[in-house]
């Protein structure tokens, strides 16, 4: 197989208008997406469960739909996947973790179903790290997912699975969750868009958490189109959500062609520092588009942010060491029997949490335990403050600012899992995002060693509208060889 045959499938607005206009049936567009899962999913993992035959029962209600003259919604007939970490009712929800390993979800997340209310087919449920607690998908007990452009590179994490189930064509949309950069980073390294909202612009109910504060759902796509029109869709107030936002962010899907004339862009000079000289060379060339389209662009300097790594790494153990509390052997996942509750309990968590997760689990204890909260965890949060002060002042310049995702394109698998600290700078141009609660997204803009490297925009709380505009003319103006789906560069594999 060459190195550069790559075969892009319909996007998923043109196969919604072709399934709803009856020029194509979505149990064929369904089947397809199966039969491609099937010729390369062995050597990719991107799956810990692929839905089959629920994939094709749930195509054949929108043919029949179609047939009866109704409209089974925007994404009529589109192949989804989810994050294993959005439950899903009657169907295996793990979060990469084996404490997880055979739970079953009684419920689906609001997400699931609103995507299945507008018509996408859910074909399966993609690998992570375990509980999202990584940058590369090297953390799932279930084994690492493998780089579509590469298969000796990680995706990027945690939401690896769902990056690179949309970079091998195998279907044009998926759902993850960004709690530092889970969407983003892993988009970047995969060369397909992905889109970390708003706090609160979307329903978390039914997302294991995480760091609830960080946390939240983001669709990745091929295109900057199809993943506005997924957003449109999943964004909205929730009920069920304490934390859902009751405002509807304007729709996106019709405003991409607006263009930035008139724009205020900030190139973030303190993202240029750390990241490799083609990732720099690509945001200045980004700023370049972003200029010629009509954009005042200009650079800005937001010392603030270089402090969110710290601080993120504080206020998410700890987050996480309490809402990971409630695995205990008793009330659902795993359980290892044991003479007395307390031994049943940590022979449990023991057997059921791997390394990543126990090493922040006792990260977070120690900042919350007596005598060190003030000075960690009640200092990270200080910090926080300062880093959403350094945005705020910032955007009262700019309307959006722009910079790398990720210092690098996508690495070996194993380089960095002796290191924590390495892979955790991974996420370093992320994580300010999640620590203010604003949005960002990552776009495919170039390519460097053969590999893509993807534009971080970055934008105010409900700042959707701007952002994808400026995304929308990074798409048209970047290295159409640099996004996905591509057909997998896997040696001795045939479709």
């Amino acid at each position: 197989m060459s190195a550069t045959a790559r075969e892009r499938p319909a996007d998923a607005i043109r196969t919604a208008r072709a399934v709803r206009a009856g020029e194509v049936r979505a149990r064929e567009v369904v089947e397809a997406a199966l039969t491609r899962i099937a010729a390369f999913e062995g050597a990719l993992h991107c799956f810990n469960t692929v839905t089959a035959d629920a994939a094709i029962a749930a195509a054949d209600e929108v043919d029949a739909a179609v047939l009866a003259g109704k409209d089974p919604g925007p994404l009529a007939g589109v192949p989804i996947a989810l994050k294993d970490n959005l439950c899903t009712r009657g169907v295996t929800t793990t979060a990469g973790s084996r404490i997880l390993e055979s739970w079953v979800p009684p419920y689906d997340a609001t997400v699931v179903r609103t995507v299945r209310a507008a018509g996408a087919v859910v074909v399966g449920k993609t690998n992570l790290d375990e509980f999202a607690m990584g940058s590369s998908t090297e953390n799932s007990a279930f084994g690492p997912t493998h780089n579509p452009w590469d298969p000796n590179r990680v995706p990027g994490g945690s939401s690896g699975g769902s990056a690179a189930a949309v970079a091998a064509g195998f279907v044009p949309l998926a759902l993850g969750s960004d709690t530092g950069g889970s969407i983003r980073q892993p988009a970047s390294l995969c060369g397909v868009v992905g889109v970390k909202p708003t706090y609160g612009c979307v329903s978390r109910y039914g997302l294991i958490a995480f760091a609830s504060s960080l946390d939240q759902i983001g669709p990745f796509a091929a295109t900057v189109a199809d993943a506005a029109t997924l957003l449109d869709v999943i964004a909205g107030h929730d009920p069920a959500d304490s934390t859902s936002l009751d405002v509807r962010p304007a729709p996106l899907a019709n405003i991409l062609d607006e263009g930035v004339g008139g724009l205020r862009v900030g190139v973030i000079s303190d993202f240029l520092s750390d990241a490799s000289p083609s990732v720099v060379a690509a945001v200045r060339d980004a700023a370049e588009v972003l200029a010629a389209a009509g954009a005042a662009v200009e650079e800005v300097a937001i010392p603030a942010l270089m402090l969110g790594l710290s601080a993120y790494y504080l206020v998410a153990p700890a987050e996480a060491s309490s809402n990971l509390a409630r695995y205990d052997g008793v009330r659902y996942g795993l359980r290892v029997d044991a003479p007395d509750v307390t031994q049943m309990n940590a022979r449990s968590r023991s057997a059921g949490f791997g390394p990543e997760v126990k090493r922040r689990i006792m990260l977070g204890t120690y900042v919350l335990s007596a005598g060190y909260y003030d000075a960690y965890y009640g200092q990270a949060q200080r910090v926080r403050t300062l880093v959403a002060r350094g945005f705020d002042e910032a955007y009262r310049r700019f309307d959006v600012l722009v910079g790398p995702t990720s210092p690098t394109v996508a690495f070996a698998i194993g380089a960095k899992t002796k290191d924590p600290l390495a892979m955790y700078l991974s996420d370093l141009y992320t994580i300010p995002t999640n620590l203010a609660g604003h949005p960002a997204l990552s776009v495919p803009f170039a390519l460097s060693e053969g590999l893509p490297v993807g534009i971080q925009v970055l934008a105010p709380s409900l700042g959707e509208g701007p952002m994808f505009r400026a995304a929308a003319v990074l798409e048209r103006g970047a290295d159409p060889e640099a996004r996905g789906p591509i057909e997998p560069r896997l040696a001795g594999v045939r479709r």
